[in-house]
This record gives structure tokens, sequence and C-alpha cells, in this order.
């Protein structure tokens, strides 16, 4: 069972609107698209306060250290993926930005696997912010062939992928400094 306190049922939340945003993308209701802004605007908006939350409250659990970037990535994965089968979005733009998402996921857990934490970094909060701004126009926008969509939409992209390189290079920088480390502790000891 995992601790129940308010980070984690915001985190909960988001991951419980992931199908609601999807319903209410694909299916033919009546203001489908304003809903399904909304929620995915509700989903973004709790992924910053249970962060925010756990951190002020010293509240941070394990649960929240997992299950927070896993419900980001459903949100984001489940909105550009229903997007394309809309025509909104053209496949490639989605598999460039959950590709990032996931290659990012596995680096982290590698490098945790060695000891080092990569926390998130300025790039990687940016993207999270052009990437929300983006899928949010693309599902409220009457045209998403609109100038300002495509322009928030391409930014997002090289956001995505500036961050993404951002994130392998401090992995490489990181793991050199830990292996530094033991070779400067087993020095010492010997």
């Amino acid at each position: 069972m995992f601790p129940l306190n308010v980070p984690n049922v915001l985190t909960l939340l988001r991951i419980l609107l992931v199908p609601v945003l999807v319903v209410a993308l694909l299916s033919a209701t009546p203001n489908g698209s304003a809903l399904a802004a909304a929620v995915f605007a509700l989903a973004a908006l709790t992924d910053g306060l249970d962060g925010y939350i756990a951190r002020s409250r010293k509240d941070i659990t394990t649960f929240g250290k997992v299950m927070d970037p896993i419900a980001d990535k459903l949100l984001v994965a489940a909105a550009l993926i229903s997007l394309v089968s809309l025509n909104r979005v053209d496949p490639w733009v989605a598999m460039v930005i959950i590709a990032r998402e996931f290659a990012v996921s596995g680096l982290r857990i590698a490098a945790g696997v060695q000891g080092v934490v990569i926390p998130a970094s300025r790039l990687g909060k940016a993207k999270t912010i052009t990437q929300v701004a983006a899928i949010l126009a693309l599902i409220a926008a009457h045209d998403a062939g609109d100038l300002w969509v495509q322009v928030l939409l391409y930014t997002a992209v090289v956001t995505t992928v500036a961050s993404g390189a951002d994130y392998f290079l401090n992995f490489r920088r990181r793991i050199e400094e830990a292996r530094e480390r033991v070779g400067f502790r087993a020095a010492e000891r010997g």
C-alpha cells in the first residue's frame, strides 16, 4: 500500500484523468475538445502542485518519486497518441516527444542503479511547460494548423530534444564524477 497524502492523491488523480482525457478527445461528445482541454489543464496543474506540496511539507515518498513521472508520461503520451489519431499532430512529432520521455526515464533508472541521482534541470522544466502549452493548444484550438499552435508545438519539440541531450550529457558527467569519488575513496583506504 502507498502512503495516503495529498501529493500521492494528486498523482493518482492525474493517472485517473488520463482515460477521461482520451474519451473526451476521441468520442463524439458535444464540446469534447473543451472538456478534454479542461481535463488536460487540471491534470497538468496537479503535476506542479503535487511536487510543490510534497517538497514544502517534506512529505516526499517512494511512491511519489516513482509514480509522479509515470503519471506525467502517461498523460503526455495518451494526449499525443490521441491527437495523432485525430490528425492534429504528425506521428513523428509525437514519437520524438514520447521517445525522449522514455529514454530519459531509462537514463534515470540506470543512473539510480549506480547511485547517481539526476535531478530535474531548468531545461527539463522548460520542456514540461512547452509540452503542456503545445498539447493544450492542440486540444483547444479550432485549427491545429494555425501558426501560433504550430510555433508552440515546434518550440516544444526543440525544447524536448535539447533537454533530452542535456540529460544524456549530465548523465555521463555525473557517472564520471561518481567513479572518481569511488576511486578517490578506494585510494584513501588503500
